[in-house]
């Protein structure tokens, strides 16, 4: 009976294994979703755990959709805050950014042909960076103004069509004016309202990703 003796790796099969080993790994990321928003994304008056970015994460999760959800928000910027920060704020490992801004330009009255700008001015930076974006809506009521309200509710699927990009017309939809889902000053969500968000928010998302959604 011949008895073949038993090969063992050199430094250089050992070596290229690791390297391969690596970059399967790398290959495995999670996909980074960057939300770029104000202080409804920020999570103003809330603990992270319970803000919006988070519980996005969470439904993301519960839909066995596999991503990391970055905040990226900012108490009080308006669009014009957001372009300014777009470049440093929204990392080159991102891969798709929500895009969450408008409210503050609402609650200011700043011009909605302003807001518009920026918000493409931002989208078009993304798109330059080849960083995806889906966009986040805001309503405006009419009792504000109507024509104001009509031209601030109709920038947000004009943008969405001239760039692509999936749109969520009002990331306060069914929470604002809803109580028991929101903070005190009647304008951010609470915890339960930040949880809705991220729910109707997450197939949306997912989809962007290129992830099966229910």
């Amino acid at each position: 009976m011949s008895y073949t003796a038993p090969r063992f790796l050199d430094r250089r099969q050992i070596l290229i294994g690791l390297a391969a080993a690596s970059q399967v790994a790398g290959a495995r990321r999670d996909p980074v979703v960057t939300v770029l928003g104000d202080s409804i994304t920020a999570g103003l008056g809330l603990p992270a755990h319970d803000a919006m970015p988070a519980q996005l994460q969470a439904a993301l999760t519960r839909m066995g959709v596999l991503a990391r959800v970055r905040a990226a928000g900012v108490s009080g910027d308006t669009s014009g805050g957001g372009l300014a920060r777009v470049d440093f704020s929204v990392a080159g490992d991102t891969n798709l950014c929500l895009v969450a801004l408008g409210g503050n330009d609402l609650l200011q009255g700043i011009e909605p042909r302003v807001t518009k700008a920026n918000l493409a001015a931002i989208l078009r930076k993304l798109r330059a960076r080849r960083i995806p974006a889906v966009l986040a809506g805001v309503g405006a009521p009419p009792l504000i103004g109507a024509a104001y309200a009509r031209e601030f509710n109709a920038m947000f699927p004009a943008l969405a069509r001239e760039f692509a990009a999936p749109l969520y017309p009002n990331i306060l939809a069914g929470v604002g004016g809803v109580r028991r889902l929101m903070q005190g000053d009647g304008i951010h969500p609470n915890a339960a309202g930040a949880r809705i968000i991220g729910e109707r928010l997450a197939p949306l998302v997912a989809r962007a990703l290129g992830a099966p959604a229910a």
